[in-house]
């Protein structure tokens, strides 16, 4: 049985991600399989901070206003987001499955590991500021009930989470 990597995003992940992601694991021969959560339901505080930290006045604006995709919009925006990392994967000569999961993503990576053969669980996000401040962001949650290592990557740099 192949070792599996867990690789939990929030967006496409790009060509670096993927590089950054194989470098951890330079030679060896493990399975990759990504999870993307349709994301219809976010929190309000965090995400207009979030969103303002990172300059994003009108989608602050837009959030403000209650405007969230609907769950069609969500799971549509997932499976491109799915395409698009499984994509990366191969072109950078590897193979990657995936699955788009609910809202809240822990649950299916608790049950990914659980069923076995998971080595780690790489989680690829943007900066939050309140989440990862107090630790409420994916990563943390999934170190605090996982005995799996759980390595938190922000997306598009090389930098830890």
């Amino acid at each position: 049985m192949t070792d599996t990597i867990l690789v939990l995003v929030e967006d496409t992940l790009t060509a670096s991600d993927v590089e950054h992601l194989l470098s951890l694991h330079d030679g060896e021969e493990l399975e990759y399989r990504v999870l993307v959560p349709a994301d219809s339901d976010r929190p309000l505080l965090s995400t207009i901070i979030d969103n303002l930290s990172l300059g994003e006045l009108r989608e602050a604006f837009d959030r403000a206003r209650g405007k969230e995709p609907s769950v069609r919009e969500a799971r549509a925006t997932a499976a491109e987001q799915l395409a698009g990392s499984v994509a990366a994967f191969t072109a950078a000569g590897r193979t990657a499955t995936g699955e788009i999961t609910e809202d809240d993503p822990i649950p299916a990576v608790r049950a990914a590991v659980a069923a076995g053969g998971v080595r780690e669980v790489a989680v690829v996000t943007y900066p939050h500021a309140l989440e990862d401040t107090f630790h409420r962001d994916w990563a943390s949650r999934a170190r605090e009930d996982l005995q799996v290592p759980v390595l938190h990557l922000y997306a598009g740099t090389s930098e830890l989470g």
